[in-house]
């Protein structure tokens, strides 16, 4: 009887802990609650590899979370993140102040978080044994507004190069690498000649410039490094000689003026979500990693500490003045993340 007893009241047990057991979630290997939902990203095409990662990397752990990153610029990317349209919102520059005034307007507030480091890089045909530097006074004269029809031909940059006709690809006005390279080279954000081009697929500017010997195009470094065999870089001479864009030189600063870091921005209503908050969590403490395998420079951990400490505390609004800012540095960065 005993024994028929202990039987019972085991199984009995059993039977109850499973009941139980149903009326909760289902734990992780880690011992928080099993995640689901869908996260939407949209914008920047300079940081989807690391968000398309970042996202890749967090469903493997979280199996039931969707998360789906778009590409439609920086600029097309705030437009739909400021309407409440995404959670997330891929940024290859600072938010701009019209965009802030429009995220107000519909009461969208947003955490800013840095989270690479770009070498924004002019590439050419591998053919091409001409133009291996470039002055940023030889690309204004290639890109700026009046340049439009009137610089056509590579022999009127400079007299020794070929009189053949300069092809150009770059991005669209939609996106933060075209605000970005117009403020640096040119001198005026979306300052630009109008007769290239032009995409916000990064992927489709590789092609143009792959398969046109006379073509020069500029995209971030991610899409140079992936594509080398099919482009070459060309080292810019920004006042101090001839430097070529890689990790080292984008890392010490000495790239310039084309390196900048790159962002993503939350909203802090999706944050509220228990997927959003852990899928940003996940991308800040991976983010270095994942930055430098897709061809970027991660930040020091010190920057995604500033930075968790901004999720944590729900520190909203930008630590910029709004648009591109040529010439931050890590070491600036962290400076301003720290104010």
């Amino acid at each position: 009887m005993k024994r028929l007893s202990w039987l019972v009241v085991s199984l009995l047990v059993f039977v109850l802990a499973a009941c139980g057991g149903s009326n909760e979630s289902t734990t992780t290997t880690e011992g928080s609650a099993e995640l689901s939902g869908n996260i939407l990203i949209d914008g920047s095409s300079t940081v989807f590899p690391i968000s398309e990662a970042v996202a890749e990397e967090f469903g493997l752990e979280n199996p039931n979370v969707r998360v789906s990153v778009g590409v439609s610029g920086t600029g097309g990317g705030f437009k739909k993140f400021c309407a409440g349209e995404t959670d997330i919102s891929d940024a290859s520059r600072p938010i701009k102040q019209s965009e802030i005034e429009q995220c107000q307007a519909n009461g969208i507030e947003f955490i800013e978080l840095p989270v690479a480091f770009d070498g924004l890089t002019v590439v050419v045909n591998p053919e091409n044994d001409w133009a291996t530097c470039m002055t940023v006074d030889e690309l204004k004269m290639i890109w700026e507004p009046s340049a439009q029809g009137v610089i056509t031909k590579w022999s009127q940059v400079r007299p020794d190069w070929p009189d053949e006709t300069l092809s150009l690809y770059g991005p669209g006005t939609d996106s933060g690498t075209f605000d970005y390279f117009t403020d640096a080279i040119v001198g005026e954000e979306g300052a630009s000649r109008g007769d290239y081009t032009a995409s916000e697929d990064d992927n489709v500017l590789v092609q143009g410039v792959a398969n046109d010997k006379y073509a020069l195009g500029y995209f971030g470094f991610a899409y140079y490094v992936e594509n080398q065999g099919k482009v070459k870089a060309v080292a810019i001479d920004g006042g101090n000689g001839c430097v070529e864009p890689t990790v080292e030189t984008i890392n010490n600063g000495t790239y310039q003026p084309l390196s900048r870091p790159i962002f993503i921005y939350v909203s802090t209503k999706a944050l509220e979500r228990p997927e959003v908050e852990a899928f940003v969590n996940f991308y800040l403490d991976n983010a270095a990693t994942l930055a430098e395998e897709v061809g970027y420079v991660g930040l020091p951990e010190k920057a995604y500490e500033l930075a968790k400490a901004r999720v944590a505390q729900r520190i909203t609004g930008s630590v910029f003045s709004g648009g591109s800012q040529v010439g931050v540095s890590i070491e600036d960065l962290l400076a301003i993340e720290e104010q």
